[in-house]
């Protein structure tokens, strides 16, 4: 009885620092993303907005929006051209097909890597999606994602870390537009949410 309540008390205490392990990081990923905002150098916003900004506005941080997926590499990575916010066409390689469970649903997004990029020692991959909250809580032309490629065959997938694309603040620049397949049935309550002015 005693070793039950002691791997109890044990499984408790994990989850509780594995909580405050996730806390910090998407803390110190949104105080990224200011200060990247706030610095003009950096900054997508205009410059007579940048003086007063305050900082984006973030969905609660839940971890329930933080899901292992499994990643599904494709044997042979095909070009795909995606729209974007202007008349560009961007190019980029379907990398691989993530699988996860969010919400007693199956779901599945591609993830890409930049024609640009394409290289076997570059690890950087991106994801666009959109889901129930766009054009409500958060913005209308979707989300990204940036994601490191795993050395094995599941990754961890938290929208906590899904952010505005540079347009949903200026128009002055050139985004990619989540594809149809990028769907989630789903409300995504995580992350940033669709800027004031738009």
């Amino acid at each position: 009885m005693k070793v039950i309540i002691f791997l109890f008390i044990a499984s408790i205490a994990y989850q509780s620092i594995a909580q405050d392990n996730h806390q910090s990081e998407v803390e110190a990923f949104q105080k990224k993303m200011n200060k990247k905002f706030k610095n003009p150098k950096q900054s997508p916003l205009p410059e007579k907005e940048i003086a007063d900004f305050k900082g984006l506005d973030y969905f609660p941080i839940d971890e329930h929006y933080s899901v292992f997926a499994k990643f599904i590499r494709y044997d042979n990575p095909g070009i795909t051209k995606i729209k974007t916010s202007t008349k560009r066409i961007a190019y980029y390689y379907k990398y691989a097909k993530l699988e996860f469970t969010l919400d007693s649903q199956t779901h599945q997004l591609n993830v890409y890597q930049s024609s640009k990029n394409f290289d076997s020692n570059k690890k950087r991959l991106f994801l666009l999606f959109t889901d129930l909250t766009n054009g409500k809580e958060s913005y209308a032309g979707g989300r990204y994602i940036n994601l490191t490629i795993p050395d094995g065959d599941e990754i961890i997938l938290d929208f906590n870390k899904s952010y505005n694309p540079y347009c949903a603040y200026n128009y002055n620049y050139s985004c990619p537009i989540p594809p149809a397949e990028n769907h989630l049935e789903v409300s995504i309550k995580a992350g940033v949410k669709k800027a004031p002015k738009h």
